[in-house]
């Protein structure tokens, strides 16, 4: 069994990306409800627990608390933020109201300690994250302070003896300095973890878990051509061979030449079985004068179901076993519907694969991928052999150009934006820039704007421009493109695409927007 840690969850935004630097760091790590069962948590046999941050405070009569075996269990603990708070508040020590609250980058001093790694201790300063309305004030007994702040003079607490450690920032986030390597070190040397969580051994831990779900039942797999539905596809097929039927659905709301080359690749290239379904007339009468987000996704969610029921009927047993569903779900999709293991996070917005599913729905679901980060899929996309024009596509949402129209969906408006969404692609491309950017697309708006062409007023739609970085889609930072980049994509939109006269570019980070505008 692979080492492992336990991060527990008690509500914070960030609690997916400390998982995803232990799993960063080659340890593999799973996350759990604050409240999950003793049981099931220790049933992984962690080597660590991490407590999460969350937006409680530690004296409120309902807030999260500390469940008994974490320092039962004694293996070393980690809390972060609320984690730290509510350490402090469980072994006798004293929280309160912070007199200023402290949110963004923040000056912490160190003092000695073991659970700073090499890289901090020649400096003894670090620019950290914080976002904290309460603080401790006095740590618990045997409790040594290991970092201070102008505002936070218990910064970070240490009882070395039992193996306890908290930190008030965040080191899971990109702004934390040396964030990344504290919690490797505290999965390396203070847990005393191997680094052996990589692309084979997900690949290896992968297959042996969809042959033991799958047994000998059919596999029918939901295949957009996109990065995460491909690899899905690809490990169910290298787990299970020809179990597995792949199920593309020409929705109507793909990008421009996309249902042919999905049949391209898969059909001929991957040799897989595959099943090719138009159903443009049935997603767009779905769609029809829905306006509201939500209601797309899962009006598009359940139009996906019921397209995948019609090919059993046509394509399978009558008496059979009812075949699994294998979608390319992954960790961002979960934490933003709030899946049902995430019941302490706020709810973003409905994935149609997750919480956009109809409620009498009949198919098992198979989600490989569903503990998975975008970088993760990739890698391992990578090492089973698919090609790299493939893994390094820009992510496209599962509702595809509906949740990239703003306003009602109609196959007029859908062309027009296929054909902007196009232009943006070619030209990032021409300049070298779509490795340059994690994602990439144009957004109809439901707006029209005055304008002047061939000396005629115009009275058009509005296309705008959404280029973003980063590294987990936690996060991200708007792409700074070259101006010359974004004339050429104005210019080009505006005399080759008909009804639009106006493009914008999106210069918002996420948060506070997401990165989808849907």
């Amino acid at each position: 069994m692979q080492d492992a840690l336990v991060v527990l969850d008690f509500g914070s935004q960030y609690s997916q990306l400390i998982v995803r630097r232990i799993r960063e760091a080659r340890v593999y790590c799973e996350l759990f409800p604050w409240d999950a069962p003793a049981e099931r948590v220790m049933a992984l046999k962690p080597r660590g627990i991490i407590l999460s941050g969350g937006p409680s405070s530690v004296y409120e009569a309902d807030a999260p608390t500390l469940p008994d075996y974490v320092l039962q269990s004694g293996v070393p603990v980690l809390g972060i933020c609320y984690g730290m708070q509510l350490l402090a508040h469980a072994l006798g020590g004293r929280v309160a109201p912070a007199q200023r609250r402290e949110y963004g980058r923040t000056t912490v001093h160190l003092r000695e300690s073991t659970l700073w790694p090499e890289e901090t201790r020649s400096t003894h300063v670090l620019e950290v994250w914080m976002s904290h309305g309460d603080r401790i004030e006095a740590p618990p007994p045997g409790f040594a302070v290991i970092a201070e702040s102008a505002n936070t003079p218990i910064a970070a607490m240490a009882d070395p003896t039992r193996r306890i450690y908290a930190v008030q920032f965040h080191p899971e986030v990109q702004h934390t300095q040396h964030g990344a390597a504290i919690l490797a070190h505290f999965a390396h040397t203070i847990c005393g973890c191997q680094p052996s969580w990589t692309p084979a051994a997900i690949i290896e831990e992968s297959i042996a878990r969809i042959r033991q779900q799958v047994g000998k039942r059919e596999v029918l797999c939901a295949l957009s051509g996109g990065v995460d539905s491909s690899v899905a596809a690809t490990l169910v097929h290298h787990a299970v061979g020809d179990q597995l039927t792949c199920v593309f659905v020409n929705t109507g709301l793909l990008r421009k030449g996309e249902p042919e080359q999905v049949v391209e690749t898969f059909q001929r290239t991957q040799k897989m079985r595959l099943i090719a379904v138009d159903a443009t007339e049935e997603f767009l009468e779905a769609l029809r004068g829905v306006v509201d987000p939500e209601e797309k996704r899962k009006r598009i969610g359940e139009r996906f179901v019921r397209t995948f029921e019609t090919v059993v009927q046509a394509h399978f047993k009558p008496n059979g076993d009812l075949p699994l569903l294998c979608q390319g779900t992954l960790y961002p999709d979960v934490i933003e519907s709030r899946g049902p293991e995430r019941s302490a996070a706020a709810k973003i917005k409905t994935h149609h694969n997750v919480g956009g599913l109809p409620s009498d729905m009949q198919f098992e679901l198979l989600e490989p991928l569903r503990y998975l980060f975008k970088d993760e899929v990739r890698a391992i996309g990578l090492a089973l052999g698919l090609p790299e024009s493939l893994i390094w596509r820009h992510p496209f949402p599962g509702p595809g150009l509906a949740v990239r129209i703003l306003g009602e969906v109609t196959w007029e408006r859908l062309e027009r934006l296929r054909e902007a969404d196009a232009i943006v692609q070619e030209e990032l491309t021409r300049a070298g820039l779509q490795r340059a950017t994690a994602q990439a697309f144009a957004v109809l708006l439901p707006v029209r704007t005055v304008g002047v062409m061939g000396d005629g007023r115009t009275y058009n739609e509005v296309v705008a421009i959404r280029a973003v970085t980063t590294e987990d889609f936690m996060t991200a930072d708007w792409s700074r493109l070259p101006h010359e980049v974004l004339a050429r994509i104005s210019t080009r939109i505006v005399n080759e695409v008909p009804g639009i006269n106006r493009v914008v570019y999106d210069i918002t980070t996420k948060p506070p927007a997401t990165i989808e505008w849907e």
